[in-house]
């Protein structure tokens, strides 16, 4: 009777325990509503669309097609100091993890010991021992398997931050080269500019002799030309800071960056929005939210599994001649010892860790739902600033061939009539820069869309 109650109480302790052993499984309420987290920016225009789930899965080399731009990259990714410390983070997840595995297994100690003895200096005793003990918790109640599953989603999430670490720097370097060819075009357009507008200004000043214009019109002109003088060093500058930026990613010391011309049509005509879960998915900072969930669900079954007792099994074999009276030479002795902890007076303690452990974890599902919400609202806003670059850039190329045509119009007219002033030809030059540069500045927006959306769908994983 006593033994069938002894089994009845033992069954009862494990079956409370059952939730210890649960499996994490992402909560239903978390992702409802997901298909809404951004909108389809493609809809309200007659576009042909590009998968942008595959668009986020494509390697960065097929991204990034420059050759200059794919050397750049590598060099950051071999070099870069945040890189390389995510990976030694990693390291450390993989030999803790290694620790949690090994718990299954038991414990080897040896500990030989000897001494020498003697009664009022007489014949010498001597005694030895050289034993070997083992320890093996065989039953913890989930501790030691939500232990190791604990770990293995720590792993997760240093690996996380490394490829997060990994895809803002394929995203910075590419942002950053990308933004050395627009202001190397910016540059060369201003440059080409002073020089036409000088030799506007002689023009003006042998039509002044003739009697054809008049001192303020060749000071405007002048004031103008300064002005785009002026813009030159400026030029120049942002170009040496953008170089010293990017070699400071690269982990070298500043100096120029060898770089193609500005092509900013390497890229897709229009993004759709795919399906939601498997973009947001990718994305390096939704992974760690979610590993850091797993966390602290594994820390709320080891909080559990501290209220039910713990087994453990020891053994020790020693030769020795130490056991009862002195023996030589020795003897083996062998001992066994089982042992049943089950905490009694700590109860108020282990009840506020388990607390803090649930609302750990009411956090991390807080965090983790934000993470997510962030990510579709990054989604949606590289969309429609792809898009909208798009439609700008058209915009601003017709604006660009109609001002040619005007400035064809009013030279021709300047040359063969006398209906238009040599400033109205001016002012349709002038008109025609500032759409160039315009231009310029409308497809870097457009460069810059589609590296972020390449970011924000946590492009760039390792194969």
């Amino acid at each position: 009777m006593k033994k069938f109650l002894f089994l009845i109480s033992v069954c009862a302790v494990c079956l409370s325990a059952c939730k210890q052993y649960s499996n994490y499984e992402r909560p239903d309420a978390l992702t409802k509503g997901i298909d809404s987290l951004y909108r389809d920016s493609t809809r309200q225009y007659q576009v042909v669309k590009a998968d942008t789930a595959n668009f986020g899965n494509t390697p960065w080399k097929k991204v990034f097609t420059d050759a200059k731009l794919q050397t750049l990259i590598q060099k950051a990714l071999d070099n870069n100091l945040d890189l390389q410390s995510a990976e030694l983070t990693v390291q450390q997840s993989q030999a803790a993890l290694k620790v949690a595995r090994l718990a299954y297994y038991p414990t080897l100690s040896f500990n030989p010991q000897g001494t020498v003895s003697s009664w009022d200096f007489g014949k010498a005793t001597k005694t030895y021992s050289f034993p070997i003990n083992a320890s093996w918790q065989i039953a913890s109640f989930g501790k030691i398997r939500n232990t190791k599953k604990q770990a293995e989603a720590n792993l997760e999430l240093s690996k996380a931050y490394k490829q997060a670490a990994r895809t803002s720097i394929i995203a910075g370097v590419a942002n950053m080269y990308y933004t050395l060819q627009m202001l190397d075009e910016q540059l060369r357009t201003t440059k080409e500019t002073v020089e036409i507008w000088k030799e506007s200004v002689r023009t003006m000043e042998l039509m002044k002799q003739a009697g054809m214009t008049n001192e303020a019109a060749i000071g405007q002109a002048r004031a103008n030309l300064i002005q785009l003088e002026a813009s030159v060093p400026t030029l120049e500058q942002n170009i040496r800071e953008v170089e010293n930026a990017l070699c400071l990613i690269l982990n070298i010391p500043a100096e120029p960056i060898a770089r193609n011309a500005f092509n900013a049509d390497n890229f897709p005509a229009s993004f759709s929005t795919g399906v939601p879960l498997q973009l947001l998915a990718n994305r390096p900072d939704v992974h760690a939210a979610e590993m850091q969930l797993v966390s602290a669900f594994y820390n709320v079954n080891i909080a559990r599994s501290s209220f039910y007792p713990s087994l453990t099994i020891s053994g020790q074999a020693a030769w020795t001649n130490s056991a009862g009276n002195i023996v030589n030479p020795g003897k083996i002795l062998a001992t066994a010892l089982a042992s049943l902890t089950q905490p009694l007076f700590a109860q108020g303690q282990l009840k506020a860790q388990l607390k803090i452990s649930k609302l750990q974890y009411e956090n991390s599902l807080l965090q983790f739902r934000n993470t997510l919400l962030s990510a579709g609202n990054e989604v949606s806003n590289a969309l429609t600033a792809y898009q909208t670059a798009i439609l700008r850039q058209e915009a601003t190329q017709k604006q660009v061939d109609e001002l040619k045509k005007t400035l064809e119009n009013t030279q021709m007219l300047f040359k063969h009539t006398n209906s238009t002033s040599y400033l109205e030809t001016l002012t349709a030059q002038q008109s025609l820069i500032q759409a160039q540069l315009s231009l310029i500045s409308d497809k870097f927006d457009k460069v810059q869309a589609v590296i972020n959306l390449y970011q924000a769908l946590g492009g760039g994983r390792e194969s």
